[in-house]
């Protein structure tokens, strides 16, 4: 049991912060939220200035890679990938990341099981496992021979037509996975294609999405031109993630669909910073240019006409991207499309929760997890204090 007394409560619900309040949490959950002289404290008791809900990046990818070449990646063995990505883990808790999406991963169904069973530390891991492609498509690794490229272990599995992709579904809901992600138009770290190039059909996607739902987990689209993310919300989608090139009937079906939309501005901005000391190859560095203005341009048009907008980095553990520096995206939510801080502060935690299956995470109330952040300056007041963490609690356990 733990008593957390705070001078400041952000519960990630509400429009208003909380003061002199108190949060009680037994057996990892929150018992008692409310003013300190209501609730009565129990077990330990530390007092924090300024408490969070436990942040939750609905994009990352729990990849282990060290480099921006996908042809590195291509050469990487899973072994390496994995230890790798436990170091990964840490930086995320540590940085008050008490929840991950893993959106494409060949090690995150390994992570989730040893997180869980206390082997090593790091958030509450949400995975998809390994992307579905189509051929030629987004997550097909285009510079590689056909066969190879069908047969590695990579971020994404390549399947084709209605049944291959149904099959391909059950297959991860075989493993337990807690989402389905797919490729549903080109992007920025595919050679051969483009962004605005919509990829997979109605019926593929279909197909999807009704193995899922079937079972009661999300479907998550990377989709970044107009064209591919309506075929994807009229066919079952739940969650767009980066949206670049969105039109007012793509703005339509995301409130009509209740979408969530996950628009990964940090990784855009350190690929246009950055990338090109990083060895990025050209040709993404390319599509990243062009597309950067739209890209802004379309998440603030999707937040002001109220579609509800995660968190979420796509950072994969490189140094240009590296997992421990994921509240960037919260900076750039407020500087670069004018959320306040407080929208950017929901955005992290209650809207994330949103992409993963439960109400479990993401806010500080009664039945969800005892996630909390304590921080040493007041993100109201700047945003960049999500990064001034003094000390992380997940379940009721202080891990920092």
């Amino acid at each position: 049991m733990l008593t957390v007394d705070c001078g400041t409560l952000i519960d990630g619900i509400t429009d208003e912060p909380r003061y002199d309040a108190r949060v009680v949490i037994e057996d990892g959950r929150i018992a008692a939220v409310g003013p300190r002289d209501e609730v009565e404290a129990v077990g330990e008791q530390v007092e924090h200035d300024v408490v969070i809900p436990g942040l939750v990046d609905a994009h990352v990818h729990l990849a282990g890679v060290r480099s921006m070449d996908p042809m590195d990646w291509a050469r990487e063995d899973v072994a390496t990938m994995t230890a790798r990505a436990t170091a990964d883990l840490r930086r995320l808790l540590a940085a008050g990341f008490t929840s991950v999406r893993d959106v494409g991963s060949a090690t995150g169904l390994g992570l989730r099981t040893a997180v869980s069973e206390g082997v090593i530390p790091g958030p509450r891991i949400y995975t998809s496992g390994r992307a579905f492609s189509q051929t030629g498509g987004h997550g097909d690794s285009h510079f590689l021979p056909y066969e190879w490229s069908r047969s590695r272990a990579g971020l994404s599995e390549i399947v084709d037509g209605p049944d291959e992709c149904r099959k391909g579904a059950r297959r991860r809901i075989r493993d337990g996975v807690d989402c389905i992600k797919i490729m549903a138009t080109g992007g920025v770290l595919s050679e051969k294609d483009a962004p605005d190039q919509s990829q997979y059909t109605a019926a593929e996607i279909r197909a999807f999405a009704e193995e899922a739902h079937r079972v009661g987990i999300p479907v998550a689209a990377h989709a970044q031109g107009a064209p591919g993310m309506k075929n994807a919300l009229r066919n079952g989608v739940d969650t767009i993630e980066h949206g670049f090139y969105v039109d007012d009937e793509a703005i339509d079906l995301l409130l009509e669909t209740d979408a969530t939309f996950v628009p990964t501005l940090a990784i855009m901005h350190r690929i246009v910073a950055e990338g090109a000391d990083h060895g990025m190859p050209e040709w993404g560095l390319r599509k990243a240019r062009e597309a950067q203005r739209a890209h802004l341009d379309s998440t603030r048009r999707v937040h002001e006409a109220g579609v509800p907008v995660a968190l979420g980095t796509d950072f994969i553990g490189p140094d240009l991207v590296p997992h421990g520096e994921n509240a960037l995206e919260a900076e750039l939510l407020v500087s670069a499309v004018g959320l306040s801080e407080m929208e950017a502060i929901r955005a992290a935690t209650s809207v994330a929760a949103r992409t993963v299956p439960g109400d479990e995470v993401g806010a500080i109330e009664a039945g969800r997890y005892g996630d909390l952040v304590a921080l040493g300056s007041d993100p109201l007041d700047d945003v960049a204090a999500l990064r001034d963490v003094e000390a992380v609690y997940k379940g009721g356990e202080a891990v920092r």
